[in-house]
């Protein structure tokens, strides 16, 4: 009897199921590198005003972005997740990197409740078990993985390509589970989160003895010459593109020139996912100038990576976005009798002014700023001189709170450009796919569909690997006669503890690790659970190490 638990069918109860389906897919190809680009919380209003505006300012109207590629396939994904019409990026991406719809919050683990039509039910054994990724999955095809983002790289979309948690804000644990990963290239934020941590430990120290070089700035990421790199180029998170300092953060479009050039050594090929994370950070703040810009810096990375899949000839390039935000529109309320003649100039012109983005400009306010304060700040870094008492109010209503203090400044520009946003939130809008490469991706898919053609095109059965990856290792150790136990003795380092005669097993959560007899093997995935109080799951690995160590076979 397996002691794997078999998976709900979550992941393909949606009409258009990824294997069934032959308009989902243009080729049946397979691939040697898979490169996944998401734009987080992009619309197809952001991009189209991205376009304009960059064919204003260079004078160009023919310009076209690396997007508009006529090389790219072009499908159309729903986004939803199985408790929400409108997803989180968590939910949103558990879909494209393990092929299951999710619950909101959590991050390549299965869902706690089923609320949207059409999807199944979860059975109570499965909820919070942790969902095999394609990024676990080209590992285990021998090859090389890597991570690029301008968030943090424990933020929610990256976390959901390479850890397991209920919970997206635990970045800790997050971090934790990423390093123990052996990613072979990690590009973005989130330094702060390697040392000074809760538990303890230092995971930077752990990289060291892992053989990474460590980067954090430009000039290191880009001297670096191994195989493994982890770079860190802030604390929390990377500034807007506009606002960045090139001396002291790399552009995503550098980021991921260095992941491929570092990755395509592997002569098994690669796994590369890169998020341009703040488009989405601009949009709830409805700025269209950090908008704009982190559009315009994804582009650059996407044309290097589009440049590279057309070079290599055997790579599957997928580029999309996880749902939309804000809502963003060309015209607004105030162009309800005008929209038929409105001028280009009225929406560009005011965004051309601008040299800082809204969370910039916030920063350099305090929470009670004066008029002046804020007229000083509009004029140097929007050109903006005739500052209105309502817009004033806007701002300063804005400026007073704890967070998300630039909405009210995005609110001023985004008026003055003749843009409408609907909300500070996410949106529920089916959303682009651009492929390119075999085993293209066309007509109307599920979020869900995204991972199953990475996965198809590595020739990775992620169904397969959730029943061998990620085993209950108290049903599979006590089923050889073992007792099982959780050591909590250190609360913030669990360890569980399988004993047998002379044979003792120890496996740190979050981690790759087992000892057996005090001997350490590393293991090919990761001991976890999903939850605090639910089972942990352990590589089917790990249990026949233990079997052998009773057994000497």
């Amino acid at each position: 009897m397996s002691t794997a638990i078999l998976l709900s069918s979550v992941a393909t109860a949606a009409p258009n199921a990824f294997a069934a389906d032959k308009s989902t897919t243009t080729s049946n190809g397979k691939a040697k590198n898979v490169i996944f680009m998401l734009s987080d919380g992009n619309s197809i209003g952001g991009t189209t005003l991205t376009r304009w505006y960059d064919i204003v300012k260079k004078n160009d109207p023919n310009y076209r972005l690396a997007l508009d590629d006529p090389s790219f396939d072009l499908a159309l994904q729903r986004t939803y997740c199985t408790n929400s019409i409108i997803t989180d990026s968590a939910p949103a991406g558990t879909a494209y990197s393990a092929g299951y719809k999710s619950a909101d919050k959590f991050i390549s683990v299965m869902p706690d409740e089923v609320k949207m039509p059409g999807l199944p039910p979860v059975n109570e054994a499965d909820k919070y078990k942790p969902l095999v990724t394609v990024l676990e999955g080209a590992k285990l095809k021998g090859k090389a993985t890597g991570i690029v983002s301008t968030s943090n790289v424990q933020h929610a979309s990256p976390a959901a390509i390479s850890a397991h948690w209920y919970a997206r804000s635990n970045y800790e644990e997050i971090a934790e589970q990423q390093v123990y990963q052996d990613i072979d290239v990690v590009f973005g934020a989130g330094s702060r989160y390697l040392s000074n941590r809760k538990d303890g430990e230092n995971l930077l120290d752990v990289l060291t003895s892992r053989g990474y070089v460590y980067a954090d700035t430009p000039a290191s990421m880009a001297a670096a010459s191994g195989n493994k790199i982890w770079g860190m180029f802030a604390d929390t998170a990377m500034t807007r593109d506009i606002d960045r300092d090139p001396a002291k953060q790399p552009s995503l479009a550098e980021m991921t020139k260095q992941a491929i050039d570092t990755l395509k050594k592997d002569k098994d090929g690669f796994f590369l996912f890169v998020e341009g994370s703040e488009v989405d950070w601009s949009a709830h703040s409805n700025d269209p100038v950090g908008l704009i810009s982190d559009i315009n810096a994804f582009d650059q990375a996407v044309k290097t990576a589009l440049d590279f899949a057309k070079q290599d000839g055997n790579t599957l390039l997928i580029v999309t976005t996880d749902h939309g935000n804000g809502g963003i529109t060309i015209g607004s309320k105030e162009t309800d009798d005008t929209y038929s003649k409105l001028p280009i100039d009225k929406v560009v012109q005011p965004l051309l002014k601008a040299i800082k983005s809204a969370d910039f400009i916030a920063q350099q306010l305090p929470k009670d700023a004066s008029d002046e304060q804020i007229k000083a700040q509009l004029q140097t870094y929007w050109g903006i001189t005739d500052v209105t008492p309502e817009e004033l109010a806007e701002a300063k209503r804005w400026l007073a709170k704890e967070g998300d203090r630039d909405y009210g400044l995005g609110r001023i520009i985004s008026s003055r450009a003749n843009l409408g946003w609907t909300t500070h939130g996410h949106t529920g809008e089916d959303v682009l796919v651009y492929s390119y490469g075999p085993n293209k991706l066309s007509g109307l898919i599920e979020n869900t569909d995204t991972a199953k053609a990475m996965a198809q095109a590595m020739g990775i059965n992620l169904q397969e690997l959730n029943n061998t990856l990620y085993v209950n290792a108290e049903a599979a150790f006590k089923q050889l006669g073992a007792t099982y136990r959780i050591d909590n003795t250190d609360a913030a380092n669990p360890v569980v503890v399988v004993e047998k005669g002379t044979a003792k097993a120890e496996l740190p959560l979050s981690k790759d690790i087992i000892k057996i007899n005090g001997k350490e093997t590393s293991l090919t995935g990761l001991v976890i659970r999903g939850k605090e109080d639910r089972p942990v799951f352990v590589p089917q690995e790990a249990i026949d190490l233990f079997k052998k160590a009773l057994t000497g076979k």
